[in-house]
């Protein structure tokens, strides 16, 4: 068997993102740096020593290539990525509100990301990667992120890939319903699903009917589907792990400063499946998780407090101290 060209392979959409220190209307001065969801995995895998690859699409423009230089800087493999010159690269707007709450707006409508199409992910997909990382958000761009996921998942479920699921329900993107609609279909395809909570009830065959089950029968059937793992990611109170036939285990969160929750799942995604590739047991491989995703909230940004591997163990120092 040849071996994979990555460890994981991730698409999706990374964007121009504005961030404000304070309420956009009384004029909040913006800092320029670029996310995503899949983008801000790609870069936290890459800080802990994995192989990682980014087969989105950009603009062939600015911020287009200042994603794939920031990606291609933190070590992951960009050479997949594709360009449409006929579409400019998305945008997002985070406004910082009141105190810790944010308000995030999106200008994705005809961006490049929203063009992606299954043949753009061809040569990705055949270079191999032992995990295939996909989330809601890129099906909910439209009907071609949609039919690259779908294929996506397909291919690698037939090549013997393993394929994760982040729910990431967003509902600025669309609805409840629409969301269900189209993450269903995939569960045949998917070995491990990670989902909040409130998630759970969108990947339900009986979507309706959802909300109102118990969180232990929404897990057995997914189950039922196939899945193997299910992770529930609980914010401040840590997350679970979950295996058929087996009892939970659960994470507690790590506790540090609060300073910026977004991008937090993303970092928790990461740092689990850095476990998982490092064939991690389900304990260690949640504190893994929901270490990486500490340090995500104790710091400023989407992505640009990620861990490298070596610094793990810092938050097992004193609160205050200072290494030297």
């Amino acid at each position: 068997m040849s071996i994979p060209a990555v460890d994981v392979l991730t698409f999706g959409e990374a964007m121009l993102s504005l961030q404000t220190e304070g309420p956009l209307g009384a004029g909040g001065t913006a800092r320029t740096t670029v996310a995503g969801a899949e983008f801000n995995v790609a870069v936290g895998l890459a800080r802990l020593g994995h192989r990682v690859s980014w087969a989105g699409r950009t603009g062939s423009d600015e911020p287009g290539r200042v994603i794939l230089r920031t990606l291609r800087g933190e070590g992951v493999e960009t050479s997949h990525a594709t360009t449409d010159p006929q579409a400019p690269t998305g945008a997002m707007l985070r406004e910082r509100r009141v105190a810790d709450l944010a308000r995030v707006h999106y200008w994705r409508a005809g961006s490049a990301a929203s063009r992606q199409r299954p043949e753009d992910l061809a040569p990705a997909l055949e270079a191999g990667a032992r995990i295939l990382h996909l989330t809601g958000i890129t099906c909910a761009l439209g009907d071609g992120p949609l039919a690259a996921v779908r294929s996506a998942a397909a291919y690698a479920a037939e090549h013997g890939w393993t394929v994760t699921l982040d729910v990431n329900h967003r509902t600025r993107l669309w609805s409840q319903e629409a969301a269900a609609k189209a993450l269903h279909p995939l569960l045949p395809y998917v070995d491990v699903v990670i989902a909040s909570d409130d998630e759970l009830p969108l990947l339900s065959a009986a979507p309706g009917a959802a909300p109102q089950r118990e969180e232990a029968d929404l897990i057995a059937e997914l189950f039922e589907a196939g899945i193997g793992e299910v992770v529930v990611k609980r914010g401040a109170d840590g997350a679970d792990l979950h295996h058929p036939g087996a009892a939970p285990v659960r994470a507690a969160a790590r506790t540090v400063p609060v300073i910026d929750t977004v991008g937090a799942g993303d970092a928790f995604c990461a740092g689990y499946l850095s476990g998982r590739l490092d064939a991690l047991g389900p304990a260690a491989r949640l504190r893994r998780g929901t270490t990486t995703a500490a340090f995500a909230v104790a710091s400023n940004g989407d992505w640009e407090g990620l861990p490298h591997r070596d610094e793990l163990a810092l938050l097992d120092a004193t609160p205050g101290s200072a290494i030297r």
